[in-house]
């Protein structure tokens, strides 16, 4: 590299490491509920908000108390403060049993990806954080590519009901899915059944091929998932809040504080919406 495209390198960095630091200062907007909203809510007094331990990006349990902590925490505590109640943690280890809490209209709002399946019963915003799937295979796997995966005779373990399988149920027309109860348990299944592929979110499989060696992730993302705040469509009433909620925490940096704060890296904060 030349010393003229080291100064516009330079150049850029500083523009995007400015650009980050205004984002993260924004003052916010803090947005107020409507009485209807609040209603709408906490028709009880106190917010319910779905927890999803089967994603490590957006909460995790603390191993020594057994308290749920993460990005989606931060946010549910958060709009409780916003709407003046209090916050009940209902905590989940997989994504298809919030969704089914949120059809039955169980808890008030919830952490999933945007899935058309999904939008008979569920209502959302604009995401808040962008995630990427991957493939994860053994080591000595012939597969090398993405575009690989989809062909007879490949079977790929997916956590039932996650925002991955949906969209390979959608998508796949020659591998086989073969669904693990929760999609931590995706690499294990995989691996006791000798099956050929692993599908899951980046990050937890990372964290898998350090834990259990002999395996690889398949280079790039087979899916972008797109993270936003649920709640049952006969909560719309409070739509107009929470997507304005959601957009000042993008704006004001509290969504990038969260990720920074947690340590998770690899997931960024989506784009403003109008």
């Amino acid at each position: 590299m030349n010393f003229l495209n080291l100064i516009r390198t330079a150049g850029m960095l500083l523009t995007v490491t400015l650009l980050t630091a205004c984002v993260g200062t924004m003052p916010s907007k803090n947005v107020s509920p409507s009485t209807d909203a609040v209603r709408a809510l906490a028709p009880t007094g106190v917010l319910r908000a779905a927890i999803n331990f089967g994603n490590p990006i957006l909460a995790n349990k603390d191993p020594k108390t057994g308290e749920p902590f993460g990005v989606s925490v931060d946010i549910a505590r958060e709009l409780g403060k916003r709407l003046s109640v209090p916050v009940e943690l209902v905590t989940f280890a997989a994504a298809g049993k919030v969704v089914d809490a949120v059809s039955a209209n169980e808890v008030s709002i919830a952490f999933v990806a945007i899935d058309p399946v999904r939008a008979a019963t569920t209502a959302y915003t604009a995401p808040y954080v962008i995630i990427e799937g991957a493939y994860l295979v053994r080591e000595n796997s012939p597969l090398r590519d993405n575009a690989e995966v989809d062909r007879a005779g490949t079977r790929v373990v997916v956590g039932g009901g996650s925002a991955y399988d949906l969209y390979l149920t959608r998508e796949i027309k020659h591998a086989t899915l073969v669904r693990a109860p929760t999609s931590p348990l995706v690499t294990d299944e995989m691996l006791k059944q000798n099956l050929e592929v692993a599908a899951g979110v980046r990050q937890q499989l990372e964290a898998d091929a350090l834990r259990v060696g002999g395996v690889r992730l398949l280079p790039g993302r087979f899916m972008v998932i797109n993270q936003a705040l649920a709640m049952p469509v006969a909560s719309a009433g409070a739509s107009d809040f929470l997507k304005a909620f959601v957009e000042d925490l993008k704006a004001s940096g509290f969504v990038a504080n969260a990720l920074q704060r947690h340590g998770i890296k690899g997931a960024l904060v989506a784009p403003l919406v109008p």
